[in-house]
Parts: structure tokens; sequence; C-alpha cells
């Protein structure tokens, strides 16, 4: 069977379902490929749920840019489509005096990024917000939030399929070829195999956007940047909640440090840690938690034993090892691989959930499309 359509998505995560939102609204046919049988079942759902502020990247870095833009966005099209979300704050803590240099750092980072809105609480002001905290004072981050990030993406979905967007679960990209000017994809799906030419493809398949790309017949290798793994493993909290707001530590190297966060429902899971892995494995060891314990106790010291149970894990798609600074997000369009209609997104990690909305612009930007009225913006 074979089929043609005017765009493809590939990857039905939170950026692939902004994206093929994106392109709907702008009035184009979409069908979105998944080769799981539901939405986000790999980063777009293991991870913090945090709205994030825009505090810690790189000044003019994409994550950056994306991050404080599209956190407005984000509040704004969770308000209007009633996405269960709460703008809660966070503090970040220093446990030492030492680290009070690295809050200031931090803030000047933010200042510079576009986050005008951090205030310094001193030791006394903490603990007046957050009284088992710990600390030698704090940035207090008012727009940081929570949000059901399965709830966002059945939101973005909706809207896709409210516009004739077709998301069909189940179904890999074997291999692609560049044709008549189109990319023809083959498709497994459970009935058999079947391909599909499209005008655009974009391929937001997060995890495995390195292993599509090689599949495109024509696509230079050397194009393709290298994927390294990162998992992050959560544990939960027995009993209630002893915060109202998130804790954050000072950032450690691959991450922002074993941190506080709540879900939607007020319940409390610490994590993630770092831990470079060799292939995509969720696995919790229980053993770790020896190690969260310690950190957890820098900042909240009154943490019983035996209260930390396995909760899951996230692997972050990093395209910068162990080591090295953080890379940036990464859109390939035309003019970076010479391929007309293909776009592929690589290392979109935190903050890629706060920042999908104006991702899934740049991609259309990438593609020379107009500009629409969107309410979000």
């Amino acid at each position: 069977m074979s089929a043609s359509v005017d765009c493809v998505v590939i990857g039905a995560g939170v950026i692939g379902l902004a994206v093929a939102r994106r392109l709907a609204l702008a009035g184009h046919e979409v069908i979105v490929l998944e080769a799981a049988d539901a939405v986000g079942t790999h980063t777009s759902s293991r991870n913090s749920e945090v709205i994030h502020a825009g505090i810690y990247y790189p000044t003019d870095s994409l994550k950056a840019r994306a991050c404080v833009e599209g956190k407005e966005r984000l509040y704004r099209y969770c308000a209007m489509h009633g996405v269960p979300h709460k703008r809660i704050g966070k503090l970040i803590v220093a446990t030492n005096r030492s680290q009070k240099e690295i809050l200031g750092a931090l803030k000047s980072q933010g200042a510079e990024n576009g986050v005008d809105d951090l205030e310094w609480k001193s030791q006394a002001e903490v603990r007046a917000l957050e009284p088992e905290i710990k600390s030698e004072g704090g940035l207090l981050s008012p727009s940081t939030g929570i949000i059901d990030s399965h709830s966002l993406m059945l939101a973005y979905q909706g809207d896709a399929e409210d516009r004739g967007t077709v998301v069909a679960f189940n179904s890999q990209v074997r291999r692609g070829l560049i044709t008549d000017g189109k990319i023809k994809l083959f498709v497994e799906e459970s009935g058999g195999e079947f391909s599909i030419s499209a005008n655009i493809v974009v391929n937001a398949a997060g995890l495995s956007a390195q292993s599509v790309s090689r599949k495109m017949s024509g696509l230079n290798p050397m194009t393709i940047p290298p994927l390294y793994l990162a998992r992050g493993c959560y544990f939960t909290l027995t009993g209630g909640s002893p915060f109202s707001r998130l804790i954050y530590p000072v950032p450690s190297p691959g991450g922002l440090g074993v941190h506080v966060t709540l879900d939607m429902s007020g319940a409390v899971r610490f994590g993630p840690d770092v831990e470079w892995i060799n292939e995509i494995d969720y696995g919790v060891d229980p053993k770790r938690a020896e190690n969260f314990y310690a950190a957890i106790r820098q900042y909240y010291p009154k943490l019983m034993d035996n209260t930390l149970h396995p909760g899951y894990s996230g692997i972050r798609p990093k395209i910068a090892p162990k080591g090295s600074t953080a890379g940036d997000f990464m859109i390939q369009g035309p003019h970076d691989h010479g391929i007309p209609g293909l776009i592929n997104l690589y290392g979109i990690e935190s903050p890629g959930l706060t920042a999908s909305l104006t991702l899934a612009d740049l991609v259309s930007q990438k593609l020379s499309f107009p500009e629409i009225t969107d309410p979000t913006n």
C-alpha cells in the first residue's frame, strides 16, 4: 500500500505533536508516525514535568531563547485548553556559603536570558517559605511551574486532529528515499509495510532521531550528531509533602541536581540524578537511593530512612558527551543538510517541553512557511 501526503511528522512526543499542531494550523495535511502504541512514551513522559523559567542556559542559546518565550506561551495555552498546571514557583538553595556565589551567577545568567523576576531570599526568608529546608539563602523563581505532560500532549494531538491530522501508532519508519522531489518513507506496522510520500518530513523522533536520520538515503551522515544517553532516576517520598513549591540545589554536571518536584496531586518525587549509559534502559536500581539520601539531606536534613522508593527513570538524548559543555537544541533544515523538505531535530532534552510551542514555530521557519495567527502568541 502506498499513499501521498503534504507533511509527515515522525514521533508523537510533545515536540512532534506540537509541530503537527503548528503545521495543521497553517492548513497543511499532516500524518504523524509513531512507533509506539501511545503518545509520549519516552522522554516526553519521563521527566520532572516542570515548566522552566529559562535560568540555566547559555545566553543567546536556542535553549534559553525558546524556553523564555515558550514558558509564557505554554502558560497561556494551558489556561485556554484546560491543561492541568500550577505556577507554584521554585527555590534554588545554597547549602553552604560558597554556593551563594553560584546563586549570584545564576541570577545574572537568568537576567541575561530575560528572566527578570528572580528574587534573593535570605536564610530566614527561605525558612519562612519552606520551614523544612536548610540553607544559607536562595533564589526564588516565581515563574517556574508544573504541568500534566500527558494532558498537554493530548491537547496538542486534539488541536492537530481537529484540523485533519492523522496519528498512526505502531508505525515505525524503516527507511527513506529522496525521489521525484519528495521524501518516500517505508513504514512497518502491525499489518505489514506501507510507503508514504511527502513534501515535508519532520524527524522529531527524540531518542531515535539519529537512527531515523541514518535510514534516510542521500542524507550526509556527517550532518548527524552523535547521541549520548544520560539516564535520570526518580524516587518517590512516602507520606505527605513537607514542601509547597519546587526545591532545587545548585546545578550539578549533566543536570540540575537531585531536586524536589511536586506532581499535580501534591505528591513528592526526588530526582533526577545523572547516569551515563550505552543503551536505552529505564530500570531504576533501588540501591541508587543511597546517593539520593545523601544529596537530599544537604537541604532537607529531616529526611527519614526508608522513605524513598523507586519511581521511574527518563533518558536525556544528549548530543554532547559527559564532561563537555552541555549541547544546545539542534534543528537542521534544508540549508543545513541539503535535502529539500527535511527537518531533523536532535538533542531535544530539557527544557524541550517548556519550549515546545516555540520549537514548533522554528521548524516552520526552517521550511520558510509564512507566519500564522496562533492564540498563544
